[in-house]
């Protein structure tokens, strides 16, 4: 599944070569926030490959340490099956050689039940207790060779963040052994044992897993709450034996305090989200993506390109068009049909005539044209022209701001703090508190915004954010043109436009929260402590994930330019254009012209609004216009991302769904203004 490649560092002990056979699968596993990912990238090097799990939307960081495979699993506090991200980390670690076990220091008491739980499934395990600078800056006191003797396993202290302790981790791999499992739960795994021949599976049967039995015909247990509140209990005893604690309360925990308040946590998050908004959606949707994509795409590199291309691919064709005859009349003797990029032989766009000169009575013109690969590559829509702009001046520097500001989110802990205060919110409509940031991010890039519906817990909310968002949100670059519109039609019409978007968005979410089978995930989430973000690490999150990314997404980007400029040269485009006029004409109640706008809408959103820009429009065909537009469908980048994101069903589906929904709302609405 990973290529082979070569790790950054050299680790002692594991970089004698081993065959197929010998070869361990080591899974990192931990719950949310305890440091996996920073560990993971300094073990494997950013040298590693990040895809799918099977069957699944949940992505899977892969990559080697020493002759060894390693894997990254989602963030969990038991190994169960609640969500997908709990059903794709118990899937890889009941098929694990040995488990590196991620605990906070700090929050040892909450971390110590998953470790539990991995030592009575019988794997080998090494405990990486993590955060020890910030154990010693609390005043903990972890007395770690009783810790390691009360769970039998190795425990080694580390500090990501600050990279200590991180060869001893590595060292201590080979010592990786089987722990103390709970004396009471001993029996009860040997008779499930005798069934399912697999002791981590026999675990997950007595706890109720129900997918597990299944594949092995067995009914589920029904004790999952009594093996708990034993597992609890046990932990409770091991942290009264290792942990001192001299408590006092940091500015940081005050501070964590205040986010989560109501009274002063929703102005803090308002505060956060404005800046999110200005980095992402302004600073690099419009300033920074203004510059490199208009100025240097538009501006330098694509005519530098038509231009080499137009060297190339233009050929000269000499042609006896026209004779004198010997009464002085002029008269066809020949003519070549040329076939030109539109399937025409008249297209004046594509060719043009360099000289017209005579030779013995006969007029000689002589013409030049393009061959078609040449407007497959340099065409309006062009893959060396428009899709490179596109993807590395206007894709790249969104999805290396995204990953930064959500780098520093997370890093800093505010992250959960923000899911917690907008959860009962966002309860309403099938999601939870973490689906604010798809939402806010796609008010500057809905591109992006479909993105980070990765973060969400399961399929069903990750199609509830994905369809909001490509129905009802539009993105900072329309939202200007959009801005500059409603301000001709005064401020009845903005509150109008305004309450129309705030309607749909809930009603959308509530529709699909009530169609849609099976219940969306309650919001189980950790606060970390407040910490200061590490530059390393956020640098190091950024460019991981963004190459990860952009290397996804290239191939959709080409494969949708040459699927516009087909339709360009088949026709296609000029048959959806008298199509969109009927239309707005007839139904919209606009212009003609404004047909021209939904079909630039179709490939960026602003272009359409700004289609808008320079018509005589009446308020009310404005704020028509702009509604049908906002609902309409994604730009070409959102929609790709769409495909690439959520498959093609379902991508399909909403898709289609933009245009009835779009032209079914905006055609009601001129005809209700057409009455007053």
């Amino acid at each position: 599944m990973t290529d082979k490649k070569i790790p950054l560092h050299k680790h002692p002990h594991l970089d004698e070569p081993a065959d197929d056979e010998h070869k361990k699968k080591i899974v990192l596993v931990g719950n949310p926030n305890v440091g996996k990912s920073l560990l993971f990238n300094w073990l494997s090097g950013l040298y590693v490959d990040v895809s799918n799990f099977p069957g699944t939307t949940v992505e899977i960081s892969q990559g080697h340490i020493g002759q060894h495979i390693l894997y990254d699993t989602p963030g969990i506090y038991s190994v169960a099956s609640f969500n997908d991200e709990e059903c794709t980390a118990r899937d890889i670690i009941l098929d694990a050689d040995l488990v590196i076990n991620v605990v906070d220091g700090v929050h040892l008491e909450r971390d110590l039940f998953l470790t539990i739980q991995l030592i009575d499934m019988g794997l080998p395990v090494i405990v990486a207790l993590n955060f020890m600078d910030e154990v010693e800056k609390e005043k903990i006191k972890i007395d770690v060779e009783a810790l390691e003797t009360r769970l039998n396993v190795p425990v080694i202290p580390i500090s990501a963040a600050r990279k200590t302790g991180l060869e001893n981790l590595v060292k201590s791999i080979p010592c990786a052994r089987k722990g103390a499992v709970s004396e009471t739960l001993k029996h009860e795994i040997s008779d499930m044992l005798n069934r399912v021949g697999s002791q981590p599976e026999a675990v997950l049967i007595l706890e109720g897993d129900v997918t597990v039995a299944g594949r092995h015909g067995v009914p589920a247990g029904i004790e999952r709450d009594r093996i708990y509140l034993q597992r609890r209990l046990r932990v409770n005893q091991i942290i009264e034996q290792i942990f001192q604690i001299h408590s006092h309360r940091s500015i940081r925990e005050w501070i964590g305090r205040l986010m989560i308040h109501p009274v002063t946590g929703i102005p803090i998050v308002a505060v956060v989200l404005y800046l999110l908004y200005q980095f992402v959606g302004v600073g690099i949707a419009q300033y920074l993506v203004g510059f490199t994509e208009e100025t240097v795409g538009q501006g330098v590199y694509e005519p530098f390109v038509r231009q080499i291309i137009a060297r190339m691919a233009a050929v000269n064709i000499k042609a006896d068009i026209i004779h004198e005859d010997h009464n002085g009349h002029m008269v066809t003797l020949s003519s070549t049909n040329f076939y030109f990029p539109d399937g025409t032989d008249n297209d004046p766009a594509n060719y043009r005539v360099l000289q017209n000169y005579s030779e013995n009575g006969t007029v000689i013109i002589e013409y030049q044209f393009y061959d078609i690969w040449a407007i497959f590559l340099a065409g309006e829509f062009g893959a060396i022209t428009m899709t490179v702009t596109y993807i590395f001046l206007l894709l790249l520097p969104l999805v290396i701001g995204f990953y930064f500001f959500l780098s520093v989110l997370e890093d800093s802990g505010y992250l959960p703090r923000l899911a917690t205060l907008t959860d009962n919110l966002l309860s309403a409509i099938g999601l939870n508190g973490r689906a604010i940031i798809p939402i806010l991010l796609g008010f500057g890039c809905v591109t992006m915004a479909t993105v980070s519906t990765r973060l969400l817990n399961t399929k069903r909310e990750k199609t509830i954010a994905t369809t909001i968002l490509n129905f009802a949100i539009p993105c900072s670059a329309q939202l200007a043109v959009i801005t500059a519109l409603l301000a001709r039609t005064g401020g009845l019409y903005v509150l109008i436009f305004i309450g129309i978007l705030a309607i749909a968005l809930i009603l959308i979410g509530s529709v699909l929260n009530w169609t849609l089978a099976g219940t969306s995930s309650s919001l189980l989430i950790d606060l970390p402590p407040m910490r200061f973000p590490s530059l390393d690490n956020i640098t190091r999150k950024t460019i991981f994930k963004s190459y990860h990314f952009m290397k996804e997404a290239i191939p959709f980007f080409f494969l949708g330019s040459l699927l516009v400029t087909a339709m360009q040269l088949t026709g296609a485009m000029k048959i959806w254009e008298s199509l969109f006029e009927f239309i707005t004409t007839q139904w919209l109640l606009l212009p003609s012209e404004s047909a021209r706008a939904f079909i630039m809408g179709l490939v960026r959103r602003d272009f359409g609004a700004a289609g808008f820009l320079n018509m005589d429009l009446s308020a009310s065909q404005i704020l028509t216009g702009l509604v049908t537009l906002t609902f309409f469908v994604p730009c070409i980048a959102s929609m790709i991302i769409l495909f690439k994101e959520r498959g093609s069903r379902e991508a399909l589906l909403i898709w289609f769904g933009t245009w009835i929904i779009a032209f079914l709302i905006g055609g009601i609405l001129a005809h209700i203004l057409a009455l007053f």
